[in-house]
C-alpha cells in the first residue's frame, strides 16, 4: 500500500490531473506525521528530501516542525536522521551550484538567499533545536554526523551571531566540535574544518576555547600531514582557521607563542633551488602562510606583543628563512610581494631584526646589499606597483625607529663615503628622486624622508650632501636641488602627474625642516623659495592644485614656528607681515586646513603599509600624516599671534623657565635633605640595634657569671665536706691498720728530702752565724772608730745594718725551730710507719679500703686543683666582662647623645623644609597667576603640565606626612 502510494507521487501515470507540488509535499508531512510504522516515515522523509531543492520554499513551509520532530523522537534509526537533516540542509543552504541561465538577473540569487534567511530564522525560533543538533553531532554513523555537520555549517553562515551565542552556552558544545577533527574520515574531517571556520568567525570567546582545546596541534598536525605548502585544500581550510583564531585575539597570540608553535613554521618556507611551475593551490598555501606570520607581527597588536613575537622568529630562524625567499629567483610575483610585507612586519621596531636584514646580501656577483636590490625594483618604473609599494614599506619598516639604520643610509649620500665603483641606497633615492617618472619621485621622496624621522643629527648632515647637476657648473646642496624641481613648473609639467611629484618634494622638505631650526635658516638662505611659496598660496587653482597649496603652506608654517631669526630679512614677525599683506591669514589658515581634509590623507592615515588601489592615488604617508596632525594647531596659533603678544609670551617662557629653574634647584635641594635624613635614620636604626644586641649580649654574660659563681660555690662546699672526711678516715686508717708497703717507701723517700733539707739548712745557719760574728767584729772596730771621731756618719749607717742582720737572723732562727720541729714530726711518722708492716698482713680487707681511701684522696686533690683554674679563670673573665660592660655602657650614652643630636637635626631639617614648602606654594601661586594671564592672552596651556605641577606638590606633602610619622614612631 506504501509503495502504491509513493509510485503515485513520485512518477506513476495514475488516471485524472496530476497533483500540484504543495499537495504532494502536504501529503508526505501528513504521512510522517501520522505513520506509525518507521518504514512508512522513513520513506516519506526520503520522498521529501527529494523534492526539497526543487520544492525548497513549500519543503520549508510545509515539512520543517515535522523533521525537527522526526530528529527528536527517531534518535534509534540513523538513516531517518540522515534523511531529515539533508532536507533541512537543503532548504536552509544558499551555496548549492543550479544550472542558471545567463538572462537571469540578481534578484533571483537574491530571492534564494531570504528564503535560506527565513528558513534559518524558523529553524532558530527555538534554541534548543541547535543543543538537539549538537547532541546529534556525537553520533558516530556517518549518515548522521556527516550532513549534522553540514546543516550546522549552513546556520552559522546565515545566521552566524546567533548561533555561536546558542553553542557558547551549551555544556561542552564547542569540545564536541572540536572532535570533528579526530573524525577518521576525512570528508568530516574537512567540513568540520569548514564549520569551525563559521564558528570562529569575529567572536573571541570562542576563538579562546577553540584556542585552549588544543586547536594549535591538531590544526599543525594536520598541515604537516598533508605536505605543508604543497598540500591541498584542506591546507587552505587549516590556514583560514588559524587565521581566524588568531587575528586581533591578543590571548591566543601570546598562548600560540608560549607553545612554540612559531618555531613549526619554519619548515613551511622551506623552498629549493627549482621554482618553477608553482601549482595554483601552492601560491594560495604559501600566502596565507605569510598571512599568518603577518598577524603574529602586525602593526595593530600590542608593542610588547609583537616585539615578543619578533624576537621568536629571530631566534628560530624564520625570519632568516622569509629573506632567503626574498633572495631567490623563481618565486611568483604575488608571492615575492606579500613576502617583502611579510619581512616588513617583523622587522618593524625590532632593531636586532633591523640589523640582520641590513646584513642580508643578494646572492649576485659581487654581492649587493638586499636593501640596495630592493630599491632598485622600487625606482625602476617597469616593476609592478604593488610590488614597488610593497619595497617601499620594507624600507620604511627597516628605518622605523631605528636611528643607526637611519645614519647608514644618509651616510651614503655624504662626500666622504660616496663609492663610484658600487650602487649605494643613497644614489638610488637621488636617483629616483629626479628621475622621470612621478612615482619613482615620490618613492624616493617619501624613502628619504625616513631616513630623516625624528632624528635631527641626519638631518643637519643631509644639509651637507652636493649634487653635481651637468658639467662645468658648480654643485648644488640636494636641499636647493629640491626646491630647484618644485620652482620648475613647466617641466614638471612634460612629465605627466606633476602633482604627485611636488606632493612627494613637500613631504620631504616638510619632514626635513620640521624641528631643525638650521635646514629652516639654509631653506630660507635662498632668495626664492619664500617669493615661490607665497606665489603659490595665494593662486586660485583647480582642485588638484589645492593640496599643493595646502603643503606649500605648510612648508611655510614650518619655517615660522621654527625660525630663529638668524636671518634679518625673514624673521618670524616679517613672515607674518608677508602672509598677512599677500595671502591672508583666514585664507592661509583654509589652505593648510585642506591637507587634513583630503580623503587620501584619511586614508593613509589608518595604517603604516601603503596601499593604493592605482598609483595615481599613492599622495600621502603615513608618517606624514602625524606630522601635519601634530603642526597644523601650532602653526595656525603662529600665524595669528602678534609680535606683542610673541614678546609676551617670550617674557612668560622666560619667567616659567626662570621659576621653573628655582624649583628644580629647590626640589634638588629637598631631595638631598630627604636623602640625608634618610640616611640618618638609617644610622640610628643601626645604632639602636647594635645597643640592643650588646645589651642582650651584656644580660647573657651576667647570667653566665652568675650561674658559674653558683657552680662554684656549690663544688667548693662539697669539696671542703669530702676532705674532712677523708681525712677522718685516713687518720682513723692508718692508727688502726697502718699503710701500703709503697704508700710506706713514698714516705720514706720524703723523710729522706727533708733529711736532706734540714742538713742543707743547717749548713746555711752555720754560714750565717759565722757571717753575724764577723759583723760583730766589724762592728767593734766601728765603734772604736768613732770613739776616735773618725767616721761618726758612717757609724749611723753600720748600725742601720747591723739592726736589719739582727732581725733576719732571727727570722732564721725560727725558720730553723720550725724546720726542726717538722723534723720530728716527720721521724716519729717514720718510726709509726716502720712498726706498720708486722701487723699489715693480719688484715688485706683494710689495706684495700686504705687504697680506695688514698685514691679518692687523689681525686679530690686533682678537682681541687682544677676547679681553682677555672675559679682562676673565671675571675679573669669576670674582670673582662666588667671592662665589656663598662664599654658598653660608655657607647650607649654617646649613641643616646648622637641620637638626641639627630632628633635636634631632624627637627631643623623639618623647619626648613616647612620654609621651602611655603616659598614653593608662593611660587606655585605664581605660576597660576601666569598661566591665567596666559590663558587671558589667549595662550593654551597643556593641562598634562597642570597635573604633573599638581602631582608634585601632593607628593612632597606626601613625603612631609611619611617624616612626621617616622619621627613621632622614633
Amino acid at each position: 500500500m506504501t509503495m502504491n502510494f509513493f509510485r503515485g507521487v513520485m512518477g506513476g501515470q495514475p488516471a485524472g490531473p496530476q497533483p500540484t507540488g504543495a499537495e504532494t509535499i502536504h501529503k508526505l508531512c501528513d504521512r510522517v506525521a501520522s505513520s506509525t510504522l518507521l518504514e512508512d516515515r522513513r520513506d516519506a522523509v526520503r520522498a521529501l528530501k527529494s523534492l526539497s531543492k526543487k520544492y525548497r520554499l513549500e519543503v520549508g513551509t510545509q515539512a520543517m516542525e515535522h523533521l525537527v520532530h522526526i530528529l527528536q523522537t527517531d534518535r534509534s534509526d540513523s538513516e531517518i536522521l540522515g534523511y531529515a537533516l539533508d532536507t533541512l540542509y537543503n532548504i536552509i543552504c544558499n551555496d548549492e551550484e543550479e544550472e542558471q541561465d545567463e538572462s537571469e538577473d540578481e534578484n533571483a540569487q537574491k530571492q534564494e538567499e531570504d528564503l535560506g534567511v527565513l528558513f534559518t530564522d524558523k529553524f532558530l525560533g527555538d534554541s534548543e533545536n541547535v543543543t538537539l543538533l549538537l547532541t546529534l553531532l556525537e553520533e558516530f554513523d556517518f549518515h548522521v554526523r556527516w550532513p549534522g555537520v553540514k546543516l550546522l555549517t549552513a546556520l552559522l553562515k546565515n545566521q552566524c551571531n546567533q548561533v555561536q551565542g546558542v553553542i557558547l552556552v551549551s555544556p561542552m558544545g564547542v569540545s564536541r566540535l572540536m572532535d570533528l577533527l579526530a573524525d577518521s574520515r576525512e570528508v568530516i574531517r574537512n567540513d568540520g574544518l569548514l564549520l569551525l571556520q563559521q564558528l570562529t568567525k569575529g567572536n573571541a570567546a570562542i576563538q579562546k576555547i577553540v584556542a585552549f582545546e588544543n586547536a594549535f596541534e591538531r590544526l599543525l598536525d594536520i598541515i604537516t600531514e598533508e605536505g605543508s605548502s604543497d598540500g591541498g585544500i584542506v591546507v587552505e581550510d587549516c590556514l583560514l582557521l588559524l587565521v581566524n583564531l588568531l587575528r586581533n585575539n591578543s590571548s591566543n597570540q601570546n598562548f600560540f607563542k608560549e607553545g612554540s608553535y612559531i618555531q613549526r613554521m619554519k619548515p613551511w618556507f622551506e623552498v629549493g633551488d627549482d621554482n618553477s611551475g608553482w601549482s595554483a593551490q601552492k601560491v594560495t598555501n604559501l600566502h596565507l602562510m605569510l598571512q599568518l606570520v603577518r598577524v603574529m607581527v602586525s602593526p595593530v597588536n600590542s608593542p610588547g606583543a609583537t616585539s615578543s613575537c619578533q624576537k621568536s622568529m629571530y631566534q628560530c630562524g624564520l625570519l632568516q628563512q622569509l629573506c632567503t625567499i626574498l633572495m631567490a629567483t623563481g618565486v611568483p610575483a604575488d608571492i615575492l610581494t606579500e613576502t617583502i610585507n611579510t619581512v616588513s612586519e617583523v622587522i618593524r621596531g625590532s632593531q636586532i631584526n633591523q640589523d640582520y636584514f641590513a646584513s642580508v646580501n643578494a646572492p649576485s656577483n659581487p654581492p649587493r646589499p638586499a636593501i640596495v636590490v630592493l630599491l632598485m625594483s622600487m625606482v625602476n618604473e617597469r616593476q609592478p606597483f604593488v610590488l614597488r609599494c610593497a619595497v617601499l614599506y620594507c624600507f620604511q619598516c627597516f628605518l622605523y625607529k631605528n636611528q643607526k639604520g637611519q645614519g647608514e643610509i644618509v651616510a651614503t649620500l655624504l662626500p666622504s663615503t660616496i663609492d663610484a665603483n658600487s650602487i649605494s641606497a643613497g644614489q638610488l633615492l637621488c636617483g629616483g628622486l629626479f628621475s622621470a617618472d612621478s612615482l619613482s619621485n615620490w618613492c624616493a621622496a617619501v624613502a628619504l624622508a625616513h631616513a630623516l624621522q625624528d632624528n635631527l643629527t641626519q638631518k643637519e648632515q643631509l644639509l651637507r650632501v652636493q649634487l653635481a647637476t651637468s658639467l662645468g657648473k658648480p654643485p648644488v646642496s640636494l636641499l636647493q636641488q629640491c626646491t630647484n624641481i618644485l620652482s620648475q613648473g613647466d617641466k614638471i609639467d612634460r612629465r605627466g602627474s606633476k602633482v604627485q611629484t611636488r606632493v612627494g618634494l613637500l613631504m620631504l622638505l616638510c619632514t626635513w625642516i620640521s624641528n631643525c631650526p638650521i635646514a629652516v635658516t639654509h631653506f630660507l638662505h635662498n632668495q626664492e623659495n619664500v617669493p615661490f611659496l607665497t606665489g603659490q598660496i595665494s593662486e586660485n587653482l583647480g582642485e588638484d592644485e589645492r593640496l599643493v597649496q595646502g603643503l606649500c603652506a605648510l612648508l611655510l608654517g614650518i619655517c615660522i614656528y621654527y625660525n630663529d631669526n638668524s636671518l634679518e630679512n625673514y624673521t618670524k614677525e616679517k613672515l607674518k607681515q608677508l602672509i598677512e599683506k599677500r595671502i591672508g591669514k583666514e585664507n592661509f589658515v583654509e589652505k593648510l586646513g585642506f591637507v587634513t581634509k583630503h580623503e587620501l590623507y584619511s586614508r593613509a592615515a589608518q595604517k603604516p603599509q601603503p596601499v593604493f588601489p592605482s598609483p595615481e592615488q599613492m599622495l600621502f604617508d603615513h608618517e606624514f600624516t602625524k606630522l601635519v596632525k601634530e603642526l597644523e594647531g601650532v602653526i595656525t596659533k603662529a600665524v595669528h599671534k602678534t609680535s606683542e603678544e610673541e614678546k609676551k609670551e617670550e617674557e612668560v617662557k622666560k619667567t616659567l623657565e626662570q621659576h621653573d629653574s628655582i624649583v628644580i634647584q629647590y626640589k634638588d635641594l629637598i631631595r638631598d635633605q630627604d636623602t640625608q635624613i634618610q640616611e640618618l635614620r638609617e644610622q640610628v636604626s643601626t645604632l639602636s640595634l647594635n645597643s640592643e644586641q650588646m645589651h642582650n649580649q651584656i644580660i647573657q654574660q651576667q647570667s653566665q657569671i652568675q650561674q658559674h659563681k653558683d657552680q662554684y660555690n656549690i663544688l667548693k662546699l662539697k669539696l671542703g665536706k669530702d676532705s674532712q672526711g677523708l681525712s677522718s678516715s685516713q687518720g682513723e686508717g692508718a692508727h688502726v691498720n697502718g699503710l701500703h708497703s709503697e704508700e710506706l717507701s713514698q714516705l720514706r723517700e720524703e723523710v729522706e728530702e727533708l733529711r736532706r733539707q734540714h742538713a742543707l739548712q743547717h749548713t746555711q745557719l752555720s754560714d750565717k752565724d759565722s757571717l753575724i760574728n764577723t759583723l760583730r767584729c766589724g762592728a767593734a772596730a766601728a765603734a772604736q772608730t768613732a770613739e776616735g771621731g773618725a767616721g761618726g756618719s758612717d757609724n749611723t749607717e753600720l748600725l742601720g745594718e747591723v739592726e736589719s742582720l739582727r732581725s733576719r737572723v732571727q727570722a732564721q732562727c725560727a725558720e730553723i725551730s720550725q724546720l726542726q720541729t717538722e723534723r720530728q714530726e716527720l721521724i716519729r711518722r717514720a718510726e709509726a710507719v716502720s712498726s706498720a708492716p708486722a701487723s699489715s698482713s693480719e688484715s688485706s680487707t683494710d689495706t684495700v679500703k686504705v687504697s680506695e681511701l688514698e685514691s679518692r684522696l687523689a681525686a679530690q686533690t686533682t678537682e681541687t686543683e682544677r676547679l681553682k683554674e677555672e675559679c682562676r679563670g673565671l675571675r679573669e673573665g669576670h674582670a673582662g666582662l666588667e671592662q665589656q660592660l663598662a664599654s658598653a655602657q660608655s657607647t650607649v650614652a654617646i649613641e643616646q647623645t648622637e641620637k638626641t643630636k639627630l632628633q635636634q637635626e631632624v627637627q631643623e631639617s623639618k623647619k626648613e623644609q616647612d620654609d621651602l614648602l611655603m616659598l614653593l606654594a608662593d611660587q606655585d601661586q605664581k605660576i597660576l597667576n601666569l598661566k591665567q594671564r596666559l590663558r587671558d592672552l589667549g595662550e593654551t596651556i597643556d593641562e598634562d603640565e597642570d597635573e604633573l605641577d599638581t602631582r608634585d606638590q601632593f607628593g612632597e606633602d606626601d613625603d612631609d606626612d611619611d617624616e612626621e610619622d617616622e619621627e613621632n614612631n622614633d
